[in-house]
């Protein structure tokens, strides 16, 4: 459950959590201290200061470069590593060199922002030597040069493999979403009323969307992207697998929203990101599958937090090794998207030839994704 309110100045937000997962150690205290580090200066409107006027500076981006003994599953115990220590991977680059070993270019950023210290950075490579033992050859961990840039974006994609990726518009909604589910499965709903009546200054926006992970944060980056400012909302725990949110919203001018064409505007996207938010599909590079995953990246340049770590964990889960993966941008008329990519070895159990193992494993990813 959330409630948060603002009068335009000063925000109030309340979360009640539940930790569901205990795969992974939640630091509290850590938490707190992150939930801080992005909040504004709380004197920032008694103590104006230009310098704090706009956005915040971008954290530094370090380069971890880590060579090791390939193994099943190696790519998705770093990341699990590396999440432990509260980084957050930006760019990567995978290679498997032919002798079985591995090099791992991660280009990351410090949720401690503490990687400009010595002692920061010896830990991380000292933890990592110790976690991997004789499967690791070297480590290094440095403050990223030019190359970080070169790593924004690859090779463009395939124009059949952008138009598959990207294609799944509003209009095909049920279709895609009968997709999403099998024989057992009821297809996802999501259900967005308008109410001008409610509030003089407010329109207020009733949203009931299938139970699934983000579901929060899809809403409020949709939200944002559309220039609609929230003064109150309220998002109800689970009821029978759904989701209740009560938006009171207006525009930037202050001014309620009444013209048909934006409301019907801002509901169509809403829908869309609520029961489309990522893309997944599997194709073929070549003689090679490559599994290709994307989000939506937000105005302010983040991409969906978690994405990579739980789709290398779900193929590590099938036993499907990963040959090379790469993460980098790639933008549509109307946006820019966070595109990953993962060459995938053939020599696994799975038969990567086959359609519908190839459908199995795209299920698997996005109820990972979606929490399902």
């Amino acid at each position: 459950m959330a409630d948060f309110q603002t009068d335009g100045k000063w925000c109030y937000i309340v979360f009640w959590v539940v930790q569901r997962s205990n795969s992974l150690r939640l630091d509290w205290d850590s938490l707190k201290n992150r939930l801080l580090i992005v909040s504004p200066p709380c004197l920032a409107p008694l103590y104006y200061d230009h310098k704090l006027n706009g956005s915040t500076a971008a954290p530094s981006v370090y380069l971890l470069k880590f060579c090791c003994v390939d193994r099943k599953g190696l790519l998705h115990d770093i990341t699990e590593v590396l999440t432990e220590l509260e980084f957050t991977i930006q760019r990567l680059k995978v290679m498997t060199t032919p002798d079985e070993k591995v090099v791992d270019l991660f280009f990351i950023t410090d949720g401690r922002e503490l990687l400009h210290t010595k002692e920061r950075r010896d830990n991380t490579c000292g933890y990592l030597c110790d976690v991997f033992k004789e499967y690791c050859i070297s480590c290094e961990l440095q403050l990223a040069g030019p190359e970080c840039e070169n790593q924004r974006t690859f090779s463009s994609l395939p124009m059949a493999v952008a138009e598959e990726l990207f294609s799944c518009e509003l209009s095909e909604k049920e279709s895609c979403t009968q997709a999403l589910g099998t024989a057992t499965t009821p297809p996802k709903k999501a259900i967005v009323t308008v109410d001008n009546l409610l509030s003089p200054a407010h329109t207020l926006l009733q949203i009931q969307c299938v139970d699934q992970k983000g579901l929060f944060y899809d809403i409020l980056r949709t939200s944002k992207d559309l220039n609609i400012q929230v003064a109150y909302g309220r998002f109800s725990s689970s009821i029978k697998g759904y989701h209740n949110m009560d938006l009171l919203i207006r525009q930037t001018d202050g001014k309620k929203i009444v013209d048909p064409e934006l409301l019907a505007n801002t509901c169509s996207r809403l829908k869309e990101e609520m029961l489309h938010p990522l893309r997944v599909i599997i194709t073929n590079r070549g003689p090679d599958t490559e599994l290709l995953v994307a989000n939506p990246v937000e105005l302010c340049g983040k991409g969906r937090p978690r994405v990579f770590y739980d789709v290398t964990l779900t193929l590590k889960k099938l036993g499907i090794c990963i040959f090379s993966a790469e993460i980098g941008r790639h933008s549509t008329q109307d946006r820019q998207w966070e595109v990953y990519r993962f060459l995938l070895d053939e020599n696994c159990d799975v038969p990567l030839a086959s359609s519908q193992a190839r459908n199995q494993i795209v299920d698997r990813i996005r109820r990972t994704l979606m929490g399902w």
